[in-house]
Formats: C-alpha cells, sequence, structure tokens
C-alpha cells in the first residue's frame, strides 16, 4: 500500500538582497532543512560543500555563515514549491503542488538568470512558473546524496561554471 504524503506548507522565506544576480531554485525542503528552518539542512546534502569549492573558502556550518556565503556571492536561494504533499523528503511522492511565488524576489534582485538544482527542481519549474518568468533557467545536477553518481568535485566543477559564467 502507498504511504500518504503529508500536506506541508514551505517553512522558509526566501534568501535574497538587492545585490542577488543568481537566484537558486531547489524542490522543496527536506525534512531536516524543515526542522532547522533553514535550505539544505541535511548534513548528507551537498549543497553547501559545493558552493565552498566553488568559492574556495570553508564549508560554512551555522545559519549566518550560509547566508553570508550566498549574498556575499550575489546568490538568492528559495525552492520552487509553495506546498505540496510529501512523504519525508522523497521527491518522489511530491503531489498536490502548489508553485511559490518568485514575483518578490524577481522584483527586489536584478536577476540574471536561474539555476535549478536537479531534475525535480526543474520538472515543477517548468510545469508551473517557465511560462511566466523572462529569464533563463539552467538545469543542474542536484546536490541531493540520491545523486550519488556525482562526487563533489564533480558537482562543483559543474556548479562552478554556470555561477561563476
Amino acid at each position: 500500500m502507498k504511504q500518504a504524503g503529508q500536506s506541508i506548507v514551505h517553512p522558509i522565506p526566501p534568501l535574497y538582497d538587492s545585490h542577488s544576480r543568481v537566484l537558486v531554485l531547489g524542490s522543496f525542503p527536506s525534512v531536516k532543512s524543515r526542522v532547522s528552518e533553514f535550505f539544505y539542512g541535511h548534513p548528507q546534502n551537498r549543497f553547501w560543500r559545493v558552493l565552498a569549492a566553488v568559492y574556495d573558502c570553508p564549508v560554512p556550518l551555522s545559519v549566518p555563515e550560509k547566508r553570508a556565503l550566498l549574498l556575499e556571492n550575489g546568490i538568492a536561494l528559495w525552492d520552487v514549491i509553495a506546498s505540496c504533499e510529501i512523504v519525508g523528503s522523497a521527491d518522489s511522492s511530491i503531489r498536490n503542488v502548489r508553485p511559490n511565488d518568485l514575483g518578490e524576489i524577481l522584483s527586489g534582485a536584478p536577476i540574471e538568470r536561474i539555476l535549478l538544482n536537479g531534475r525535480t527542481a526543474e520538472k515543477y519549474y517548468n510545469q508551473y512558473l517557465r511560462r511566466e518568468i523572462e529569464c533563463e533557467a539552467i538545469c543542474l545536477p542536484s546536490t541531493s546524496p540520491a545523486n550519488a553518481a556525482w562526487s563533489v568535485e564533480r558537482l562543483a566543477t559543474a556548479w562552478r561554471a554556470a555561477l561563476q559564467r
């Protein structure tokens, strides 16, 4: 029998400022991220290690360090999905999606491009947001531990090319 998903509203506000030029969108926060109330909170997710490698700096551990790394490098961060039914953290279980309204970020920051963290973010971005947004969106390999075929080094190479162009 298929497990029913729990309907959850995204608990984390978008992170951006007036200097953000790149918007990174994930799909929906994991259980660990929802508990920590900040993005990519699961220690096995390689997002913070990848950014540290891209910008040649120590891996940020605290939320203030993570916020600083993003904002110092012109990166805004949020997710495509505002609410959905989900079982645990499994992207494959996502149902009944309501997308986030990106208008707040796009009107408050000079975003030049959008990067999508993995295929699930790309799927829902294309399904719900792409027609409204007049900004290039590039799908990058997911930093999730489920994407085990990609090492941190390989991820950093792909992400560096997109972030530093």
